[in-house]
C-alpha cells in the first residue's frame, strides 16, 4: 500500500487528488474540535464521562467513535456522517418497498442523481432531529448556559442550526473527496475519525498495562494488553485476507463468426467477492442495535421492572445486544447482496454475450446457479463479520476492558477503507499508464 501511495504521488494529476483529499480531512478534523456556542465545556466534560461517551460500552461512544471524537466535545461536527449513513439505510429500503423509487433506481444515471438529491434532504432532515435531541440531551443535563425565557429559545435555535449544518457540511466533504478527490467520501471520512481515535486507545492500553505495573494493581493486565495487540494485529490479517478473497465462476464463451473474423471461444470467470457488503452490514446493525441505548442516555432511565432488565439486555455487554447484533449482521449482509446482485439479470447478460458456465445451461439453470453460489458466499462472508464484531465484544465482556469494546467495527472501516482508496489508486495509475496503439 505504501508503494502504491508512493507512486501515485510521482503522477501529477494523483498527486493533486492527494493533497484535496488531505486539505477536506484537514477541514474535518479542524471542525471537530469547535463546540457550538453556548455551553459550559466543564459540565460537558463531566457528563460524558459519566455516561462513558469516551469509552466502548455505550451507544455515544459508537456515535463519538464514528464522529472521530467530536460528538463527545459537541463540536461543529458532532453528529459526523451518522444522519447520511442512516439517510442511505432508508433510502436503500425504500427503493426496494416503493415502487417510484424502485423505478427511478433503473433509469440509469439520472435516476440515481434523483436519488442521491433525495438523500440528501433526508440526511438534513435526519441531522436536524438528531442536533434537537442533542441539545434537549444537552439542556435537560445541564450543560448549556441560557436556560431561560428568550435567550433559552434563540440559544436552542442556534446550537440545532449548527449541528444541523455540521452535517450538511459533512455531506458536501463526502461529495468533494468522490468527485475531486482520492476513495469514498464518507468512507474516507470515516477513517479520518477513527484513525484521529487511535491515540486514546492507546492511552487506554498504557493505563491498563500501567494499572498491572501498580503494587496493589491487578497483574492480569501484564498479559491482557499484549495479548490485545496480538489480537488486533490478528485480525487486521485475517481482514486483509477475506477482503481480498473471491469464489470465481468459470465462464466459457462459444465461437461466433462474424464476416471473416472468428470471434469468442475465450475462457474467463465471474469474481464473487466473499466480503460483498464489507463493513456496511455491521454500521448498519449498529446503528439500530444503538436506539435503546441513545434513548436511555437521553433521560429514560428506569431502576427496576421490565424495561431497567431491556435496557440492561441492549449494552453491548448485554446477551441480548449481542445475539441480536449477529443476527441484524446476516440479515443485512444478505439484504446488500440482494439489492446489489441480481443473478437472473447476470445470467441474461452472459446469455446475450454467449458466454455460458460449463456444465450448466444458459439461462435460468445458470441464474440458479448462480443465485446459490451468491447465498454460500454471502453466508461465508457474514459470519465472518460477525465473528469479528463480536469477538472485541466478547473479550471485553470476559477481561472487562470495556473501553476497546469497539474496535471489532472500527478495525473493519480502517483496513476496508484503506485496501478500498489503495485499489482505486492503483486503477488509476494503471489507466495513465496503458500502453496503448500510440506507444
Amino acid at each position: 500500500m505504501f508503494k502504491t501511495i508512493r507512486n501515485a504521488w510521482g503522477i501529477p494529476d494523483l498527486r493533486r487528488k492527494i493533497l484535496f483529499t488531505i486539505f477536506i480531512i484537514i477541514c474535518f478534523r479542524i471542525g471537530s474540535v469547535i463546540p457550538v456556542p453556548f455551553l459550559d465545556m466543564n459540565a460537558l466534560s463531566n457528563l460524558m464521562t459519566q455516561n462513558g461517551a469516551n469509552e466502548g460500552n455505550s451507544a455515544l461512544a459508537y456515535l463519538n467513535t464514528l464522529s472521530g471524537g467530536a460528538f463527545s466535545n459537541a463540536t461543529i461536527f458532532a453528529m459526523g456522517v451518522t444522519p447520511y449513513i442512516n439517510s442511505s439505510i432508508i433510502m436503500q429500503l425504500l427503493t426496494v418497498a416503493i415502487p417510484p423509487l424502485e423505478r427511478l433506481s433503473k433509469e440509469g444515471e439520472a435516476g440515481r442523481k434523483k436519488i442521491a438529491t433525495i438523500t440528501r434532504y433526508v440526511t438534513v432532515g435526519l441531522g436536524l432531529i438528531q442536533g434537537f435531541a442533542y441539545w434537549w440531551y444537552l439542556q435537560a443535563s445541564g450543560v448549556t448556559t441560557y436556560n431561560d425565557g428568550f435567550a433559552k429559545i434563540f440559544s436552542a435555535i442556534i446550537i440545532i442550526l449548527t449541528f444541523t449544518a455540521g452535517t450538511a457540511i459533512m455531506m458536501w466533504f463526502g461529495e468533494q473527496i468522490n468527485e475531486k478527490g482520492i476513495g469514498n467520501g464518507i468512507s474516507i471520512l470515516l477513517f479520518a475519525g477513527i484513525v484521529a481515535r487511535l491515540p486514546f486507545t492507546i492511552n487506554l492500553l498504557g493505563e491498563y498495562w500501567n494499572l498491572g505495573m501498580q503494587e496493589n494493581g491487578q497483574p492480569m493486565y501484564l498479559i491482557l494488553v499484549p495479548l490485545w495487540v496480538v489480537i488486533f494485529l490478528i485480525v487486521v490479517w485475517v481482514i486483509t485476507f477475506m477482503q481480498d478473497s473471491e469464489r470465481r465462476i468459470p465462464i466459457q464463451y462459444a465461437k461466433r463468426v462474424v464476416g471473416r473474423k472468428m470471434y469468442g471461444g475465450q475462457s474467463s470467470h465471474l469474481p464473487i467477492k466473499v466480503a460483498l457488503g464489507g463493513v456496511l452490514p455491521i454500521i448498519f446493525a449498529s446503528s439500530i442495535l444503538s436506539i435503546p441505548s441513545t434513548i436511555q442516555a437521553f433521560g429514560v432511565n428506569p431502576k427496576s421492572g421490565f424495561w431497567a432488565a431491556f435496557f440492561e439486555a441492549f449494552k453491548t455487554t448485554g446477551w441480548l445486544y449481542m445475539l441480536l447484533y449477529f443476527i441484524l449482521i446476516i440479515m443485512f449482509g444478505y439484504f446488500y447482496t440482494t439489492i446489489q446482485y441480481n443473478p437472473v439479470e447476470m445470467a441474461n447478460n452472459l446469455k446475450q454475450n454467449n458466454g455460458t458456465v460449463p456444465g450448466i445451461r444458459p439461462g435460468s439453470p445458470t441464474a440458479e446457479f448462480i443465485r446459490k453460489i451468491l447465498s454460500r458466499i454471502t453466508l461465508i462472508g457474514c459470519l465472518f463479520l460477525g465473528f469479528i464484531a463480536e469477538f472485541p465484544l466478547i473479550y471485553s465482556a470476559l477481561t472487562g476492558m470495556g473501553s476497546l469494546s469497539m474496535g471489532g467495527t472500527s478495525i473493519i472501516i480502517i483496513v476496508g477503507v484503506a485496501l478500498e482508496t489503495s485499489k482505486q489508486m492503483e486503477s488509476q495509475m494503471m489507466m495513465r499508464h496503458y500502453k496503448g496503439f500510440l506507444d
